[in-house]
């Protein structure tokens, strides 16, 4: 697998290309055209490509804790990569990750200031993927090194890619999508380790299967198995495997402007490994709701049950900022275990380039008798074309049982080539 390597300065990387993205921002469309095809380019009639991806952030995190102080968190991260070309049906693909705290008033979990509230972004650099790829076998992707995975909605395995540096695997992982079998996709791979969201390297012993089968024009019936075994000892009470079901989808337009939005999804935990504690712990997953003239409207309930400490539902490699709140309470699934009760809104305009989102939710143990808190959520995002965008959000958290009453706000401006 591969190793971290020296890397250039990331303040001089990071100033250079913040300075270009500025300027590019606000020059013609043509100057963007321009840029794109001197990212792009072709060896004996084959695609490579210069990869570049700047974001910086203002967070801002206020916890009614007594202790902590207010977090601010001014950070600018950039990755920047290199693809080959196609050749002999081989592809390789390496790309660095560099974060530059411009304040830094938090905990980023690595640089010891524990008096400020956590934002997980720590001042650091990386070898965020590394990997080769090959595609000689027919309907088949061959993809070995560290690497993005995304299974799904990322809830089990995602790339945690709110956060500033995000999680990638070492792994293998085959993609096999079989046309004339209705659509079948196949993913099956093993993962050796993961480079976590807080620059730090998590071994294990994972095997990770997901099937995913395309139902006509109603949506995806998937299924999944993953087997996570954690080699160092204090990862231990993480180990665990899971199987589950899932349909999630889109029914046909009806009345001429409206669709139904679907999922329905059931899953089963219990230890692995060398996990010393004993478990079998549930998670059902419903939604529903439509989309008409560009505002979208669902009620969902997401329950994830627990028995006591280290006796709880986990996904440990999963996207969990997006679910049960953008205040991070329940990253960690509580030793009661969680029903969140949520309703969602979101309203497209601008020919979709600005999206406004509204989310409530209600929190509380999966037998639904401690009331743990409730939480409003909203965002607003406008793209600029293809490669730039900015965004607003708010989280806000009321604590009733659980926890303490958090509010984050955060504004974000990115560039993507």
């Amino acid at each position: 697998m591969p190793n971290d390597t020296a890397v250039p300065s990331k303040r001089s990387m990071t100033a250079t290309l913040l300075m270009l993205s500025l300027t590019s921002l606000t020059a013609r469309a043509d100057l963007t055209k321009d840029i794109e095809d001197a990212l792009n380019f072709y060896h004996y009639g084959n695609n490579g490509a210069v990869k570049m991806d700047l974001n910086y952030r203002w967070e801002n995190v206020d916890r009614d804790a007594g202790t902590d102080r207010t977090a601010n968190a001014n950070t600018a991260r950039l990755r920047l990569g290199l693809l080959s070309p196609t050749l002999y049906d081989l592809q390789a693909y390496a790309e660095y990750e560099g974060l530059y705290a411009l304040q830094e008033d938090y905990n980023s979990t690595r640089n010891g200031r524990t008096q400020y509230s956590t934002v997980v972004d720590p001042d650091a650099s990386e070898l965020n993927q590394f990997w080769l790829s090959y595609k000689g076998i027919p309907d088949t992707l061959v993809k070995v090194g560290r690497q993005r995975i995304k299974f799904d909605d990322d809830r089990f395995i995602g790339n945690v890619g709110w956060r500033q540096m995000e999680m990638t695997f070492d792994s293998v992982l085959f993609t096999h999508k079989n046309q004339t079998l209705f659509g079948l996709t196949v993913n099956a791979g093993y993962i050796d380790s993961a480079r976590t969201i807080a620059n730090t390297k998590e071994s294990m012993n994972s095997p990770i299967l997901n099937l995913n089968y395309k139902v006509g024009d109603w949506g995806n019936l998937i299924g999944y198995g993953y087997w996570l075994d954690y080699r160092e000892a204090e990862n231990y009470a993480k180990s665990s495997q899971t199987y589950g079901l899932r349909f999630d989808g889109k029914s046909p337009q009806f009345f001429d402007t409206v669709n139904a939005i679907y999922t329905a999804e059931w899953s089963k935990q219990s230890d692995y490994g060398d996990n010393p504690n004993h478990y079998q712990a549930d998670r059902i997953n419903l939604m529903a709701g439509a989309t008409a003239y560009n505002l979208t409207l669902s009620g969902a309930v997401e329950q994830l049950n627990g028995y006591g400490n280290g006796k709880t539902f986990q996904t440990p490699l999963g996207t969990n900022h997006a679910f049960q709140g953008w205040a991070d309470l329940f990253l960690v699934t509580p030793p009661n275990g969680i029903r969140d009760v949520f309703a969602t809104a979101s309203y497209k305009m601008m020919n979709d380039s600005l999206i406004v989102t509204g989310v409530y939710h209600d929190f509380s143990d999966d037998a639904g008798t401690a009331r743990y808190g409730k939480e409003w959520d909203f965002s607003v995002l406008k793209k600029f074309g293809k490669h730039y965008s900015l965004l607003a959000k708010y989280a806000n958290y009321n604590a009733d049982t659980f926890g303490t009453d958090t509010q984050k706000i955060w504004l974000q401006a990115n560039v993507s080539f």
